[in-house]
């Protein structure tokens, strides 16, 4: 099973960017959580971050050659972003959206994501763990494991 992990804008700044609420962590240790755990699993995962939309819209549209599942943190163009909605749509792979904190107890205009209604699912407010427990429902997707 192969995963693309998408990593949205500012989180490359994770371990020094508002630590209150998105964590100690940095990208580069979650990176690693979710490879250890993946490899346990027979998993291969690749890793993409960017503050760019286009660049994350790129690589998900690459992903529909190789990709069995998507796990998308779009960070703030959760909010904003019709084209990473569209793309996700459009690729016909299951995809699983994480947060680090649970948008739906900060401010108002988190509450709603344009991307949520592309994938099979939201995991938000688990911190790094969200992506863990996002891999595993991956698997189960692709295995078609309902988990009803």
């Amino acid at each position: 099973m192969k995963v693309l992990v998408v990593h949205g804008p500012n989180l490359n700044l994770l371990g020094r960017r508002e630590p209150d609420t998105y964590g100690q962590q940095t990208l580069e240790e979650i990176n690693q959580m979710i490879a250890t755990e993946a490899a346990q699993a027979d998993i291969e995962v690749k890793f993409v971050q960017s503050n760019i939309e286009g660049e994350m819209v790129d690589a998900i549209q690459q992903a529909a050659q190789w990709a069995d599942a998507i796990i998308i943190n779009p960070a703030a163009y959760t909010h904003t972003s019709v084209a990473l909605r569209d793309v996700l749509a459009a690729v016909d792979i299951p995809a699983i959206e994480v947060h680090l904190s649970n948008i739906y107890a900060r401010e108002e205009f988190r509450h709603h994501s344009f991307t949520a209604a592309a994938c099979q699912g939201q995991i938000s407010g688990f911190g790094a763990w969200g992506y863990v427990l996002a891999l595993w429902a991956a698997r189960h997707i692709v295995e078609g494991e309902s988990g009803e």
